[in-house]
């Protein structure tokens, strides 16, 4: 889905990653952060989509960089970060960006 964003400015991190084949608890944490982020202060929307071959990209909607990094910090989302660099991915890359106009139908 689509998420409903509010009128421009505000902020998206993206976040691409490779997973690796067989990540045992990957989908609970996956699914728990979902959850986690939905409830953070300045929290706006995602959208993530994941092919076949474990490439996937998240983008998580933020009022400010405030925010942002206050999630970053967050405990739990701190253990999936350490889970996902010692286990779950292969490569990611996370962009942080203003969104300073958007549109749709």
């Amino acid at each position: 889905m689509i998420s409903k964003t509010p009128n421009a400015p505000y902020y998206a991190v993206i976040f691409t990653s490779l997973k690796v084949s067989g990540a045992n608890g990957y989908e609970t944490m996956s699914d728990r952060m979902v959850e986690l982020a939905k409830v953070q202060p300045g929290y706006l929307g995602m959208e993530s989509v994941r092919d076949a071959s474990g490439m996937g990209i998240t983008t998580s909607y933020w009022e400010n960089l405030e925010s942002i990094s206050n999630w970053r910090k967050n405990s739990e989302h701190r253990e999936a970060q350490s889970f996902g660099k010692e286990k779950w991915y292969s490569d990611y890359k996370v962009r942080i960006c203003k969104v300073e106009r958007d549109y749709s139908l």
